[in-house]
């Protein structure tokens, strides 16, 4: 098995489909921030592979391949994942999103595990979580918060 020096990069990586992928990399972009840093299109004018990162993670991006059988979230009935990013500073991060038009699921807050989180949908389904970590919490706290959680939704 490869170690992580030898791979370069890190080991498990998202990668998401996009019907219009050129533009979901302008909406990363844009609106959360990330760089491009490779592109292969096909003939076509699709994405066959696209790297994107951001503070030095990444993330892959393609375009939909029916011939694959990939799809964009919008072409699903249901939400399949989600992507959660830490940052330095949820709250600026979140007031740049929502500059920006994104489809904002709920504002930053301060959540019982101890990080600040906000959701946004980006251009073609996909749930993003931003998060900043604001505070410890011990284990036995944030089970119990969860159960309490639980119990209200029965």
């Amino acid at each position: 098995m490869a170690d992580s020096e030898q791979l370069g990069h890190q080991r498990i990586v998202p990668y998401l489909t996009y019907a219009d992928a050129p533009a979901a990399i302008d909406w990363l972009y844009r609106v959360f921030g990330f760089e491009e840093i490779r592109r292969m299109e096909t003939g076509d004018g699709r994405i066959g592979h696209a790297a994107l990162t951001f503070l030095g993670e990444q993330v892959m991006i393609s375009s939909a391949f029916d011939e694959a059988g990939t799809r964009s979230p919008r072409d699903l009935p249901a939400l399949h994942q989600q992507i959660t990013v830490y940052v330095d500073d949820v709250d600026a991060h979140f007031a740049h999103a929502q500059a920006e038009g994104a489809a904002i699921l709920s504002e930053p807050q301060d959540q019982f595990w101890g990080d600040r989180t906000y959701w946004v949908q980006d251009l073609e389904g996909h749930r993003w979580s931003f998060q900043q970590h604001v505070r410890a919490v011990p284990d036995e706290e944030s089970a119990e918060a969860m159960r309490k959680i639980a119990s209200e939704h029965e």
